[in-house]
């Protein structure tokens, strides 16, 4: 069906929904695409909460999936709560899976990160790197001087890593790693260091670090005796990954933005 013809059956006593083209945005996007890419709950969830009524566009309850909606002009509720508008610029988290490069071209051939990153019509870049063989949250943006900023090691910017290493590690260790190492590049800085299991042959820490030097993580672990098996980014400043599946993707709710801003004090 043409999407510029489509209409959505109104509930009963109201009007029809009336769709308007938004800047940047030529066809309306199914409205549980709208709450996914902004953050507020997943496509499935979305749905269920239309066949619960909890969704309205234009104070039009909608009854059943499917709808669509153009997102910045046509105002979206759940429980009667204003959907966030798409900002002129964009930020957007990416839960990168393995096998993924985060540079803007690879002459390799290797699958490029961005690519993932459908329907975004605006050139976005990502927010430092995430090697080939890491995962977890990978920010992209247009704003070049936040990127700049968080990239930036005067800032000292904090990022979250769950890692499964081979082994068991030893409390002697943990402090080794909470105090920092001496690598060929120079002091790593104190990371914070938290044991999250132990079992059979290998461990799982949790590891903040403020330094964004090249596989900095994989080289601390590999001075005290332990071989990364496993690593996950799951936190970036004030950002967590949270439940969002591998591959998939979202935008930035205008709290995490803001929170990004202060923390490399652009406030």
């Amino acid at each position: 069906m043409n999407p510029k013809k489509q209409h959505m059956k109104a509930a009963p006593g109201r009007k029809r929904i009336k769709m308007g083209p938004s800047q940047g945005q030529d066809k309306p996007l199914r409205i549980n695409r709208i709450l996914s890419l902004a953050g507020v709950c997943s496509r499935r969830k979305a749905d269920e909460w239309i066949l619960e009524g909890r969704v309205k566009v234009n104070d039009s309850v909608l009854t059943r999936p499917g709808a669509r909606a153009f997102w910045g002009v046509d105002s979206i509720k759940v429980d009667d709560r204003e959907v966030p508008h798409p900002s002129g610029r964009v930020y957007l988290m990416l839960n990168k899976p393995f096998g993924y490069i985060s540079s803007l071209n690879d002459p390799r051939g290797r699958p490029l990160a961005m690519h993932l990153l459908r329907d975004i019509k605006k050139r976005v870049y990502p927010v430092g790197r995430l090697d080939f063989d890491s995962l977890g949250l990978l920010l992209f943006t247009d704003d070049g001087e936040l990127s700049h900023r968080l990239m930036h090691p005067r800032y000292h910017i904090p990022k979250t890593y769950k890692i499964t290493i081979r082994g068991l590690i030893s409390g002697n260790t943990l402090e080794t790693l909470r105090k920092g190492l001496d690598l060929e590049d120079g002091f790593t800085g104190p990371a914070k260091v938290t044991l999250l299991e132990r079992r059979h042959d290998r461990s799982v820490i949790r590891m903040t670090i403020t330094a964004g030097r090249n596989r900095l993580i994989r080289r601390m672990l590999h001075r005290v005796g332990h071989d990364v098996m496993h690593l996950v980014r799951v936190g970036f400043g004030p950002l967590e990954l949270g439940y969002l599946k591998i591959g998939h993707y979202r935008h930035l709710d205008d709290w995490e933005v803001r929170s990004l801003e202060k923390m490399a004090g652009l406030a």
